[in-house]
């Protein structure tokens, strides 16, 4: 299983393939941490997926092999996948071919859609560090006051004892 982070609304697009073993089958799926299952598919060999968070959350891309006789441990089997995030995920081609699209023109499609991903990628950042900031700020409220209430306690705790060794050693006639 590998496990990914995915924003909301961002398309993931994957390609994989997996080495032939006898007797042998995967199933593959794509599930949230709340064990929603975005993807699934039984007896594979290679193909594609496309999975669309609707929130922000992390997934498990999970291939699992089935022996489908008596064995008990069966012949390794090798994944290769490929991934791809956001506007890496778009094709581009296929959207040339439907909009009759010039190349300059799907050029600019391609740099519009980086821009607003980068634009999106900040925007994202920036409500990351308010976020943290917010955090910081309070853990530093609450340390101050923490702080506070220690050196009053020792304050406190250090005048009791001069009051009360004074009025030991005024018994004791140690001191006038």
């Amino acid at each position: 299983c590998l496990k990914e982070e995915m924003r909301k609304d961002v398309l993931v697009t994957g390609e994989y393939e997996l080495t032939l073993a006898a007797g042998q089958r995967t199933d593959l799926s794509v599930t949230d941490s709340k064990g929603h299952t975005a993807f699934a598919r039984e007896n594979l060999d290679k193909g594609k997926f496309a999975v669309t968070s609707d929130e922000d959350d992390i997934f498990d891309f999970c291939f699992v092999s089935y022996l489908q006789t008596g064995h008990q441990t069966g012949p390794e089997r090798e994944v290769h996948l490929e991934m791809k995030h956001g506007v890496e995920a778009k094709s581009y081609e296929e959207l040339a071919n439907v909009g009759k699209l010039k190349p300059l023109e799907m050029e600019l499609t391609k740099l519009e859609d980086l821009s607003s991903s980068i634009v999106q990628d900040f925007e994202y950042m920036k409500k990351r560090e308010e976020e943290m900031r917010d955090t910081n700020e309070s853990t530093n409220n609450r340390v101050l006051y923490l702080s506070i209430f220690s050196m009053l306690c020792l304050l406190g705790l250090a005048t009791w004892q001069v009051l009360y060794l004074r009025r030991f050693f005024k018994a004791k006639k140690l001191i006038e």
